[in-house]
């Protein structure tokens, strides 16, 4: 969650909208009941469904199912199917920018990112392809910066982050950066970038108004440094240490770890309930999506899901920023 939205979801009545779990090994959603977090049935996607974003309209919910080379859409408050996009290769990543003109997504697999033109309709939208990029290693997550002029991806198994002009789909720049860098954050104000590096125990900080980026500093979080959630003060942000189960919580400002939460199983994506006081995160190894109570610092409840949860997500959250 990995799962990032550019921009602010109007207010709505706190915990009204469903909860929403990819289970990558599956080919499932697991629908969610707020409050509860009963599951309430199971939506058949594609094949390993693994990351999931809104659409630019807010009423399409995008599961981006990478093996099947589709995307599965789901209105985010009635929890049905509206229909299925195909012909989206190895889609495993996925990201709007923040004006809403381009859309990017990471082929794992296949070692190329994705540049799509995004294209409003009367009953939805399509998508345009402008540009295929060839890229190192295994394309694991992507981030934008505020003005949609770049795009950063990691590259899982070369150990690099490509930054890429959207108007022109040209490779701006190459750097090497730790081991197995995964989810990538560009904290508010476009200066510093944040990766987060699986194969590690740190989350680096870059320079990026310098060309090539230049490292900051390291921080030092735990064992497994994988996906990032801002908490929505502007300030904060999570990331999931999946083979340490647990979750750090980084100061944007001073760059550093303020906070350290428990999160059994393999903790990967999250999402923050609005009102700031829980925090949701997929339990990729025993097959659960754990609720963390953020003042008590403790696990509060556990839901079984699928195999393998990833993504996950609800309307009902606070600002990604």
């Amino acid at each position: 969650m990995a799962a990032s939205l550019a921009y602010t979801v109007p207010a709505r009545a706190a915990q009204s909208d469903p909860i929403f779990v990819l289970n990558s090994l599956d080919a499932s959603v697991s629908v969610l009941e707020p409050g509860t977090y009963k599951e309430l049935r199971r939506i058949p996607t594609g094949k390993e469904p693994h990351h999931l974003y809104l659409s630019p309209d807010q009423k399409s919910l995008i599961v981006a199912n990478a093996t099947s080379d589709t995307l599965t859409l789901i209105d985010p408050r009635t929890a049905q199917v509206q229909r299925t996009l195909t012909g989206i290769v190895d889609p495993y990543q996925l990201r709007f920018s923040p004006n809403m003109k381009y859309f990017v997504t990471a082929a794992n697999r296949l070692n190329h990112v994705d540049i799509y033109e995004y294209v409003p309709q009367a009953t939805g939208f399509d998508l345009k392809l402008l540009k295929r990029v060839n890229t190192g290693k295994t394309p694991s997550h992507i981030g934008i910066d505020s003005k949609s002029t770049t795009t950063y991806v990691s590259m899982q198994d070369s150990d690099e982050v490509y930054a890429i002009d959207l108007a022109t789909q040209k490779v701006k720049w190459i750097l090497p950066v730790g081991k197995t860098p995964a989810d990538v954050y560009i904290v508010p104000g476009d200066k510093v970038m944040l990766v987060a590096l699986t194969g590690d125990s740190y989350v680096e900080a870059y320079d990026i108004t310098q060309s090539p980026a230049k490292l900051i500093t390291r921080i030092k979080t735990n064992n497994g440094a994988h996906a990032f959630r801002t908490q929505g003060d502007g300030r904060h942000i999570f990331v999931s240490n999946r083979a340490a189960n647990t979750i750090s919580r980084i100061d944007m400002q001073a760059l550093k770890v303020t906070d350290e939460y428990p999160a059994p199983g393999g903790p990967d994506c999250m999402d923050v309930l609005a009102g700031g006081k829980t925090l949701l995160v997929t339990s990729r190894w025993i097959r659960k999506l754990t609720v963390i109570d953020l003042e008590k610092k403790s696990v509060a409840h556990q839901t079984s899901v699928g195999r393998s949860p990833h993504g996950v997500w609800t309307l009902d959250h606070v600002s990604m920023q």
